[in-house]
């Protein structure tokens, strides 16, 4: 079995963030995306795995995976879409990769949550030719859902006006190589995307078996703010320790709440830090209270007069009061 991780999105929703680097490589309590769904994918003793992204992304994602050594038995292969046009076109583009190996597919701006064990059974064990992830969601109309019976998926339907199921598929797939079949049959949707609920529902139809994994709510869509937001909360306070903080952090007369990351080379002073919130390396920050925020990295905040809260702070950018403002004018 293989692995497949869709990236090649533009991540419009998350402009201007998305303007310098991929959404994939955003972080979520400081781990990239990327980094999350690939750990995900090595926990099933998965080895080859494939990433579909556009080659203007190349350098920046291939020098992101270079600095992670827990990764040396794994082969990574670059896969190419040179317009986004659906997740059954991506997948079409690694038809040569995979062959005719079975795979997991994951999207690369959904962070998963739970073991993929289940899915890798359905098919390599189970003999399904498609297995998906399903959660119950309180405004099915916002998504893909499925209809089931005997434990079997009998019908997609993508954002229904009146839903007959409240199970939502999410980002993460098991498939055979029939997918790829199935992806060449379809047509555009009316949004011009080759829809991978299309090609799903061409197998079900078709007479192939679609079975599914339900879960509790396993994965978050990191594509707005506040969902980015969202997902930062819920890794923060499912991390093993109480604090992540990186043994070259100074701090100094800081009160940190827990649950919170800080990345190496940062330095605090004066501060009052969390709950939930994840600052990237070498930021400096200084008197100020700073809480459910997301700093990215080379961020310096200084003496501010009110609470950072509910924020992204962009990589290299700088956040002063007006004394701080005034003492670097006297300077």
């Amino acid at each position: 079995m293989k692995g497949l991780i869709l990236c090649a999105g533009k991540g419009s929703r998350l402009y201007p963030f998305t303007f310098s680097y991929p959404k994939s490589l955003i972080p979520v309590a400081n781990t990239p995306l990327l980094h999350s769904c690939i750990d995900k994918l090595v926990e099933q003793e998965i080895s080859e795995i494939g990433i579909v992204i556009q080659k203007s992304q190349e350098s920046l994602i291939r020098s992101s995976l270079e600095s992670v050594t827990r990764w040396s038995r794994t082969n990574i292969t670059f896969i190419y879409q040179k317009d986004p046009k659906g997740i059954a076109d991506a997948i079409l583009q690694a038809e040569h990769f995979i062959g005719q190996d079975s795979f997991i597919l994951l999207l690369g701006d959904n962070l998963i949550s739970i073991s993929l064990s289940q899915l890798k059974k359905q098919i390599v064990e189970h003999g399904n030719h498609a297995a998906l992830l399903l959660s119950e969601v309180d405004s099915p109309q916002d998504y893909g859902i499925a209809e089931v019976e005997d434990q079997r998926i009998v019908k997609l339907v993508e954002k229904p006006k009146a839903p007959k199921s409240n199970l939502a598929v999410l980002g993460a797939y098991g498939f055979t190589s029939s997918i790829f079949k199935a992806a060449k049959k379809i047509e555009p949707s009316a949004r011009g995307e080759y829809e991978i609920t299309d090609a799903i529902q061409w197998l079900i139809q078709q007479g192939y078996s679609v079975s599914y994994q339900q879960a509790e709510i396993a994965n978050i869509d990191v594509g707005t703010l506040q969902r980015w937001l969202d997902a930062n909360r819920k890794m923060l306070r499912e991390m093993p320790v109480e604090n992540d903080i990186h043994p070259s952090v100074i701090l100094q007369n800081c009160k940190i709440i827990a649950p919170v990351s800080i990345e190496a080379g940062c330095i605090l002073e004066d501060c009052v830090v969390g709950p939930y919130v994840s600052i990237g390396a070498d930021s400096t920050i200084e008197s100020c209270y700073i809480r459910d925020s997301i700093l990215l990295g080379n961020v310096h905040i200084k003496q501010l007069s009110h609470a950072v809260v509910n924020t992204v702070v962009g990589t290299g950018s700088t956040l002063a009061g007006l004394e701080a403002r005034r003492k670097g004018d006297e300077e």
